[in-house]
């Protein structure tokens, strides 16, 4: 095994095996589709993947929004870590489909096109009904959501509770998913339009609004309305939707623990809890599989995570935003499953090297530039007060010189 220091190695890892199982279920099933439904009927490889991906987010994004402890900031650095490659992958996926390479999600062409581009680009199409330009995007919308979630939670202060988030939404996921198996937000174009003019406007506020009240308000309607779109807009039914929310703030709970702000014991009865739900309002058995399996390896490897863990895997876990996005671009381009891994790994690799991390750089110095001058800013500010209230002062009663500066 080789040594890494990195302490976070063992999400890497994680995610370094995450993204090929998702390439794997879509790419086995274009290559060998009769050898791949035994296996799929069993467990289902790809549902297993994005739940291991649900609970890594769950637990390193409220560890990022509270290391960074300002909402603009953790918003623009999520923007210059998703963006800069969602845009190149959409482009490159429409490209292809001109070249009839590479076929969109079924309707697309049906919607107007400012609306599929305002859905995709925000990441919320999954959840609105709109059609995704890449079909493994649907996952991003309830990334989107639970990021939406955790910083309204973050703004007031509640964002130390998700054990008992976990368990409402996930016990709240049975009687909705017999309640309302489909989703209610049917893709309307007035409807779903509206709520991205709303999303759009709360992320305006949330970034760059001086009010701390008012980017608070915005961040708490934002979070109502990422919980909204899970129970309204999931394609796969209330049920299951509110248990992919209910796996990260389970997630969440285990970081928690790991601080020592949570029991471990709450952290663990949430986990147990959101897979009982899970199992439950599961309508397949492969899928209930996949939901207990991935709760398995995860805390097979936070039980390891101060283990070294081999480079290549954490280097794979680092290139898995590239390998997830771009992997169906490939699948009607190369002609059998061992050169389609070989193309990935290359393209994955590139793409993190020529579009991933100058966009991460750029976005790290982004928020270091307004960092800056919100400092410089404030002692500006500082200083001029402390100036006018010396001039006050001397020009005044002792009595009222006080009371201003108070």
């Amino acid at each position: 095994m080789a040594v890494n220091p990195t302490r976070l190695a063992w999400l890497d890892a994680l995610r370094g095996i995450a993204a090929p199982a998702v390439a794997l279920h879509h790419s086995a099933w274009t290559f060998i589709p009769a050898v791949w439904a035994e296996a799929d009927r069993r467990v289902d490889v790809g549902t297993w993947g994005v739940f291991v991906f649900f609970l890594v987010s769950g637990y390193i994004i409220p560890a990022s929004l509270e290391r960074r402890g300002d909402l603009r900031a953790f918003w623009i650095g999520r923007a210059f870590r998703l963006l800069p490659l969602l845009l190149a992958a959409l482009a490159l996926a429409l490209l292809l489909a001109h070249a009839g390479v590479f076929e969109t999600s079924p309707g697309l062409d049906r919607r107007p096109a400012p609306l599929v581009a305002l859905a995709n680009l925000t990441m919320l199409q999954e959840l609105l009904g709109v059609p995704s330009v890449i079909n493994v995007m649907w996952t991003l919308s309830y990334e989107m959501a639970f990021y939406l979630m955790t910083a309204g939670l973050f703004a007031v202060r509640q964002a130390h509770r998700p054990a008992p988030i976990a368990v409402v939404l996930a016990v709240a996921a049975v009687p909705l998913g017999l309640l309302m198996p489909y989703a209610t937000i049917n893709g309307g174009a007035g409807l779903a339009a509206a709520i991205l003019g709303v999303a759009v406007v709360l992320a305006v506020v949330v970034t760059v609004a001086a009010n701390g009240r008012l980017r608070t308000a915005a961040a708490v309607i934002g979070g109502l309305l990422g919980l909204a779109l899970v129970i309204f807009g999931s394609r796969i039914g209330a049920g299951q939707g509110l248990v992919v929310a209910a796996t990260m703030f389970a997630g969440t709970a285990v970081w928690r623990a790991e601080q020592g702000t949570l029991r471990p014991v709450w952290a663990a009865a949430a986990l147990v809890t959101v897979l009982v739900c899970g199992v439950l309002v599961a309508r397949e058995p492969a899928w209930a599989a996949a939901v207990l399996l991935a709760a398995g390896v995860f805390a097979l490897a936070f039980a390891l995570r101060r283990r070294s863990f081999p480079r290549w895997l954490a280097y794979l876990g680092m290139i898995s935003f590239s390998l997830y996005l771009l992997h169906p671009l490939l699948l009607r381009i190369v002609p059998n499953l061992p050169v389609f891994f070989l193309v990935l790994l290359v393209l994955g690799h590139v793409a993190y090297r020529l579009v991933e991390a100058p966009g991460q750089r750029l976005g790290r110095r982004v928020n270091a530039y307004l960092r800056r001058s919100s400092a410089e800013s404030s002692s500006g500010s500082s200083g001029g007060s402390s100036v006018r209230s010396s001039a006050e002062a001397a020009n005044a009663p002792s009595g009222a010189a006080r009371v201003r500066h108070g």
